[in-house]
């Protein structure tokens, strides 16, 4: 069984967000440690970017600031080499496709896997054009993390048939960032993914509030949270880790009453 699909084994999986290098590498080093601590069954990474194309204000403000700062992908590699002595559980990386081949695939996930870096998320990469990646992914066991939005039935159920590690379920289209309501059918879409495949199905993009996260932790696999924990984030920065450690235990207490409920 793959690491992450431990993360979700027998339970629900709550999934908090960070951007690497915001507001510096030795702070995200440390709220990796936290977060953990604090009950994450998984944990995303942000490769900071010029032009993050799926990311609202809050988190592309995050990537200026990590880049102003002098965060590189070279730099996050070296810092992750460090945790993943520390890290139990699965890291992902949330990136484009831009800076994978500015870098180079195969040197890409060469590097991936000696910094413990179990899956990829690329939310400029369309279903259609996975197999750019899909080779050196498979050749160093780098699960793509897929993202399906609230379209069709027939084309979520086309991008779950060939889904690794975990699904990503959009609560809505747009850019990230919290919102006060969620109002997609989130039910019928994780019905739609479970009709084709056992791949757990966690949902992200607005969520800011255990309600929220126990809402949709309810109707799926688990519950992704970015913009509130970078929001945190920018509010305190170097100090941001006791905020952030909280913030995550209160979310993970959500997604556990969710999960206790359902069984």
């Amino acid at each position: 069984m793959s690491k992450i699909a431990k993360a979700f084994e027998n339970k629900k999986a709550f999934i908090p967000f960070v951007t690497a290098g915001d507001p510096t590498l030795d702070v995200t080093e440390q709220l990796l440690y936290e977060m953990q601590k604090a009950g994450a069954d998984l944990i995303e990474i942000g490769i900071p970017f010029s032009d993050p194309t799926a990311e609202g204000p809050v988190i592309q403000e995050a990537n200026e600031r990590a880049l102003a700062e002098g965060c590189t992908t070279d730099k996050i590699f070296d810092m992750l080499k460090r945790a993943k002595e520390k890290i139990t559980v699965p890291m992902v990386f949330l990136t484009y496709v831009n800076p994978i081949f500015t870098y180079g695939k195969e040197r890409f996930m060469k590097q991936c896997v000696e910094s413990g870096i179990d899956g990829l998320i690329v939310p400029d990469m369309p279903y259609e054009e996975r197999e750019e990646l899909a080779p050196a992914c498979e050749k160093y066991g780098v699960d793509i993390i897929p993202l399906i939005a609230p379209t069709s039935h027939e084309r979520i159920k086309m991008i779950a048939k060939k889904a690794q590690g975990y699904i990503y379920c959009v609560s809505s289209l747009g850019v990230t960032g919290v919102r006060s309501e969620i109002k997609t059918d989130i039910g019928a879409m994780v019905k739609a993914v479970r009709e084709t495949t056992d791949v757990p199905c966690a949902v992200g993009f607005g969520i800011a509030t255990p309600e929220q996260a126990y809402k949709m932790a309810k109707v799926s696999d688990g519950a992704i949270v970015g913009s509130a924990i970078v929001k945190i984030i920018a509010k305190y920065g170097k100090d941001s880790v006791p905020y952030v450690g909280d913030y995550v235990k209160s979310m993970k207490e959500a997604v556990e009453k969710a999960d206790k409920e359902s069984k």
